[in-house]
């Protein structure tokens, strides 16, 4: 469903649903939200072993690259899926999650549910997702009066109306409005806007010349459901250009991916008077109205040069083209709800062209994952309910204080920080607020309505219109800091600076993350680094930016500031270096980006020294435990942080991702960051080799 504005810091990248992807993302770009849901047996299930020798290639020697050594086996295992642009461990989970969902749904579409309950909502809209016949019936009809709305808008007058519809359902046109906390009074809601999202993603396919191909793919893509909408033949060239036009003009403008990773450049305060005069292409007291905005003072601009540009645009480009690229935001979001038809042809640009994908996931997957993200806290219920044990909560919570009480070490031992610098990021970690397994209060769905006698669509576009409206009743009001920001049954985590807060859903707490029967070692290397990875967010350089309490609020010294950017200079220098494709087929080679994934990269590397710490400690002095399948217990906590990491992956899926995600990929955060760490090379006896970088050619942060 449509994501409400969240800030936080995701441990994985995601394998976005396809009514994420294409429903409209409020200010997308002042958050950091991404999750890849799943959930198998925590019941009953045979034992997995901690680390299974199969997954290894022993051909490939630690030093020369430790990534194919740990997980060469595994990924000769187990090939890539024609569905999957990449499949890794983490899908396997996914694999599980979707099936044991499936069970759940399953089982309710056979039974009479009380209409208004949860469960007459989640079966009604699995359902709708399953009936091919009657989607293919309805071919185009569900979105045919909406599309001719709005071809027939009629002057710049209208447009206000028209891009408000679009606000309230389903895209962000020219720009997004939203509600989160207020990032200097983390306890009040603020008012934001953003700039518009696109429908390829990321400004750079409009704009470099490598994507040239890509631009060719996407105009054959709008050609398709523009004319599967019914526009004429006659006018289909027309309006591909129109969409071309318009998205090109704003990607210019657009902040790119890694200047929006700069939050406090993003935080520009207008009143409300000052916002409406600058940007004058809109009737604001009719979007207002539209939008179920009440009263405000102040509006947070994040991107004023690119509002500034579709303002422009909304007063001076050609009304056709106008007219074009808003119907095409309507049909693309629907595409994947409609007809098998449209739903071909969204699959071969965004799956085959942008990802690699060979074919699409069966129709049951699709379905289940629509109610399963539009009443994910309901059935997040169910799932805790039935598969989690609240013994995994009660060893967490230990977990994640040895990983506090080793990352407060690692504070107090830097070289690099003054005392008084030091005082405050220990006040910062000890104020963590830890969440674990599931909220405290659910969600209430009971104004959420789903009709069956309606269209799938428009059951998507009142949804998308209840969280809209969820959204926006918050402004104004304290930030109610109990909320999570990913269902239970989310295989991921997440730290949220505006709460100072980390999230460990209940569903991560599974192997290869988290395995009851495997040694210390391989949990510390695995779910360890996760909990030191979320932790670390707090201080990486977006969270720095936050205090104790979640207000963006400098507490560095300037030598302090220096050095620690002194030190994330290096770390950006060793990703860029990073080929991840070699140059092919007259395309230029790709090179990782380290500044657009600073962040995770810095966590991962704190992740990793932090658990190491925490399972020294765990020790208590005494000698460590004997070899386990000829592997000490330092190099099982290596091996098993490698084996998270396990997986294939497309060239495209690598080129699309290293322009997107703000994670590198599962191959770098394993052996870029293993390369900085003395006591990996210590465990593995490694002095030389391509793993292995001369020591003053390391950096350390954390």
């Amino acid at each position: 469903m449509k994501k409400i504005i969240r800030f936080h810091a995701p441990f994985l990248a995601s394998a976005l649903p396809a009514q994420a992807r294409h429903c409209s993302r409020l200010i997308e770009n002042v958050l950091f939200a991404a999750t890849i849901a799943c959930m198998t047996a925590c019941q009953n299930t045979p034992k997995t072993p901690a680390l299974d020798m199969a997954n290894f290639d022993l051909s490939v020697a630690p030093n020369a690259d430790f990534y194919e050594y740990a997980t060469g086996g595994w990924q000769k295992n187990n090939p890539l899926k024609p569905e999957y642009s990449r499949y890794g461990s983490f899908d396997i989970l996914r694999d599980n999650n979707e099936k044991r969902i499936n069970e759940l749904f399953s089982g309710m579409t056979k039974q009479k549910a009380e209409p208004g309950s949860v469960e007459q909502k989640i079966s009604d809209l699995y359902k709708m997702g399953l009936d091919s016949v009657r989607l293919n019936a309805e071919g185009a009809a569900p979105v045919k009066a909406a599309v001719e709305e709005i071809l027939a808008i009629g002057d710049r007058a209208q447009l206000t109306a028209a891009v408000a519809r679009l606000h309230t359902s389903i895209a962000n046109p020219f720009f997004g409005i939203g509600v989160q906390s207020d990032l200097m009074n983390s306890d009040i809601n603020a008012l934001y806007a953003s700039q518009p999202g696109l429908m390829m993603g990321d400004r750079d396919y409009y704009l470099d010349a490598e994507n040239e191909s890509m631009r060719t793919a996407y105009k054959e893509y709008l050609g398709k459901i523009f004319r599967l909408a019914g526009v004429p033949e006659a006018d289909i060239e027309k309006a591909v250009a129109g969409v071309m036009s318009i998205e090109t003009k704003l990607a210019e403008k657009n902040w790119s991916s890694v200047e929006l990773r700069n939050i406090p450049a993003m935080y520009n305060p207008m009143s409300k008077a000052d916002f409406e005069k600058a940007y004058d292409a809109v009737d604001w007291a009719e979007y207002y109205k539209a939008m179920g905005i009440g009263d405000f003072d102040q509006i947070i601009v994040t991107t004023p040069s690119a509002l500034a540009n579709a303002n422009e645009l909304m007063k001076n480009a050609p009304l056709d083209d106008i007219r074009y690229y808003l119907a095409a935001q309507y049909i693309d979001a629907a595409a994947n709800y409609l007809s098998d038809d449209f739903i071909d042809a969204s699959f071969d640009f965004y799956g085959r062209a942008m990802s690699g994908k060979q074919e699409q996931k069966p129709r049951w997957k699709r379905a289940m994952s629509v109610p399963n993200g539009t009443l994910g806290e309901a059935v997040g219920e169910m799932y805790v309910a039935k598969y989690f044990p609240e013994k995994d909560k009660v060893r967490m919570m230990e977990m994640v204080k040895n990983l506090q009480t080793a990352l407060s070490q690692h504070i107090a031992g830097l070289d690099w920080m003054s005392d008084a610098t030091k005082a405050k990021a220990q006040e910062k970690l000890a104020a963590f607020t830890v969440k674990i397994g599931y909220p405290d209060k659910w969600k209430d769905y009971s104004t959420l309505a789903i009709d069956p006698s309606k269209s799938y669509w428009e059951n998507i576009v009142e949804a998308n219109k209840w969280y809209t409206a969820d959204n926006i009743a918050e402004l104004g009001k304290p930030v109610d800091k109990d909320e999570w920001h990913m269902s239970p049954q989310t295989v991921n985590a997440y730290y949220n600076p505006t709460t100072n807060e980390i999230c460990f859903p209940a569903a991560i707490l599974q192997p290869p993350f988290y395995n009851p029967d495997a040694d210390d070692a391989v949990n510390y290397g695995a779910i360890g680094v996760v909990i030191g990875h979320e932790m670390t967010h707090g201080f990486d350089d977006q969270g720095r930016n936050f205090d104790k309490d979640g207000n963006m609020n400098n507490w560095w010294t300037d030598a302090d500031a220096a050095a620690f950017k002194a030190k994330t200079d290096i770390l950006v220098k060793q990703f860029d270096a990073i080929e991840v494709l070699p140059a092919k087929d007259g395309q230029p080679a790709v090179f990782a980006n380290g500044s657009l994934s600073l962040g995770e990269n810095i966590a991962d590397q704190g992740g990793l020294r932090v658990a190491h710490t925490a399972y020294r400690n765990s020790l208590e002095g005494k000698e460590a435990p004997a070899p386990i399948d000829g592997f000490t217990p330092e190099q099982r906590f290596y091996l098993g942080y490698a084996t998270l990491w396990a997986q294939n992956i497309r060239d495209e899926e690598i080129a699309r991702l290293t322009k997107l995600d703000v994670h590198s990929l599962g191959k770098w955060r394993v052996n870029a960051s293993l390369r900085n760490l003395q006591d990996f090379y210590d465990a593995f006896s490694i002095t030389d080799g391509a793993m292995f970088m001369p020591e003053e050619e390391r950096v350390i942060i954390w």
